[in-house]
């Protein structure tokens, strides 16, 4: 017998998503992803300056702000024709990579490590640690009231199993308190160069408005220093507990097999530390920006389907019959591409990058699991921790190359008309952003961003978004409690606020 089940809103992710599961014999037959609202970012560019962009797209999200400016600048450098000085594009990489950090810690700890931690364990603790007893307590005397939602934000929660060992739960409870500490210190370091945070206002074309200084070289040293020294101690080890405790989900989530990366993090020889690339059924492919479209047949948009980005429209249809989703639906050549971590992951491997390679092999030789485990909500995860350790190595460089004194922008001339392509990459998975200039105005503006391509509805082939893929075949125990259903989704960390415009 099949049964519908609604999870509606999917929490602890940014925005606002649905998810509609058509599940048969305990397992998902089907699965609908909706993207709840309405934005209009691209509409609200048009026919203003260029050099707005990059601040107003910033406002997308204030999680990824870092991701979008970036990408607004990439577009707008192409369309100008101007490039960085060698501390520009450090900056930048040390802007970007400390936005990374705190995303992914906070994707792991405060918004998905309660599918797998077991917060009333605290309730066992019995040690001097004035946080943990602090939270004890709290937990204690919310469970023990009439609070309308007791324990907020760890419970209600879905019942099912999770995490059974004691000191693993309270060393995961703690290092979720010390996570918001480590964001705290990301962020604190992102301002440095980035003039503040979230929204970074030192972003402009040609480089940072900062000026590099021994001393602001010296403070982001530090903080990155105390950033690795927490991935490497609590949360590498903490997704190697989870994975151990669950190995049936490397085998649950698998999504479409279409991985597509644009890369990031330019180098001064030209390079990049996570390059571009695609990846279909295990295979490396060519990649064309020139086949990207969006389709509309499942999107409340009357904007005309298949359309590449320059020529995309942004035209909102909230009764357009059938549609189910306010997500338009990218494809490459035609076919869904799932993007993140894991995508860049994979691109890297496969593009024999040695110290990815090292990373994963090590860490699935621990696991035992081959190399096609990786796509699956464990997957998932652990390409996040691997990729956060592989940034924050990667920043303690960059801040070493940096030469205080020396200019970080480059100065240019606003042209009254021209085009570029701005290509990416946001902590959650590939980013661009499309601009067309006339008259010294934008004439169209348009962002396709990392959770469109995943979490998209169908296609007017009928071929389901990554998301939606990855929840069929997942075994779903209670429907009153579709815990199993909500790991996936969370999986890939999703962000409807980028995704919906």
């Amino acid at each position: 017998m099949r049964t519908t089940v609604e999870i509606d809103p999917i929490t602890r992710i940014e925005g606002h998503l649905a998810v509609r599961l058509e599940v048969d014999s305990g397992k998902v037959a089907q699965a609908f992803s909706s993207g709840e609202m309405f934005r209009g970012f691209e509409v609200i560019l048009r026919g203003r300056s260029p050099m707005d962009a990059q601040q107003i797209t910033q406002r997308i999200c204030g999680v990824c702000p870092i991701s979008h400016g970036l990408a607004s600048l990439g577009a707008q450098e192409e369309a100008y024709g101007i490039s960085l000085p060698p501390n520009g594009i450090l900056a930048r990489n040390l802007i970007l990579g400390t936005n990374y950090i705190q995303s992914h810690l906070v994707h792991f700890y405060q918004l998905s490590a309660l599918d797998f931690v077991d917060i009333t364990a605290v309730l066992q603790y019995k040690g001097s640690d004035p946080v943990l007893n602090n939270l004890k307590s709290w937990v204690k005397s919310q469970l023990d009231s009439t609070a309308i939602f007791p324990a907020a934000p760890f419970l209600p929660r879905y019942e099912g199993r999770y995490i059974e060992d004691p000191e693993i739960n309270i060393g995961a409870i703690r290092h979720y308190l010390e996570a918001l500490e480590m964001r705290a210190l990301a962020q604190e370091a992102l301002a440095v160069y980035g003039g503040k945070a979230p929204h970074a206002t030192a972003l402009v074309p040609g480089g940072i408005t900062e000026r590099i200084t021994a001393a602001n070289v010296a403070k982001v040293a530090s903080i990155v220093a105390r950033l690795q020294a927490f991935i490497e101690t609590a949360y590498l080890p903490d997704i190697m507990a989870v994975a151990e405790a669950f190995p049936d989900y490397a085998e649950i989530g698998k999504g479409c097999g279409n991985f597509l990366a644009y890369g990031v993090f330019p180098e001064i020889d030209g390079s990049r530390l996570l390059p571009g690339g695609r990846v279909e059924q295990g295979r490396m492919m060519d990649f064309d920006p020139d086949k990207i479209s969006e389709d509309t047949a499942s999107s409340k948009l009357s904007s005309p389907s298949g359309l590449h980005p320059y020529k995309g429209e942004t035209v909102p249809d909230p009764d357009k019959p059938g549609a189910y989703s306010w997500l338009k639906a990218p494809r490459y050549d035609g076919k869904p591409q799932e993007v993140g971590p894991l995508a860049r992951i994979l691109v890297a491997y496969l593009n024999g990058d040695t110290e990815v390679k090292g990373l994963v092999d090590g860490a699935l030789e621990a696991l035992s699991l081959p190399l096609t485990a990786l796509d699956s909500v464990l997957g998932r995860h652990a390409a996040r921790a691997l990729e956060c350790k592989i940034v924050a190595d990667r920043c303690a460089y960059w801040v070493g190359q940096l030469k205080a004194g020396e200019p970080a922008c480059t100065d240019f001339e606003l042209p009254a008309s021209g085009r570029g392509a701005g290509l990416t990459e946001a902590p959650r998975g590939a980013l661009g952003h499309w601009l067309e200039i006339e008259d010294y105005k934008i004439a169209n503006y348009q962002c396709v961003v990392p959770t469109t391509w995943n979490c998209s509805p169908r296609d007017a082939q009928g071929q389901p978004g990554p998301v939606e893929t990855a929840l069929e075949g997942t075994p779903v125990a209670d429907p009153k409690n579709p815990i199993e259903a909500a790991r996936v989704v969370r999986s890939f960390d999703p962000c409807l606020a980028c995704a919906v415009h």
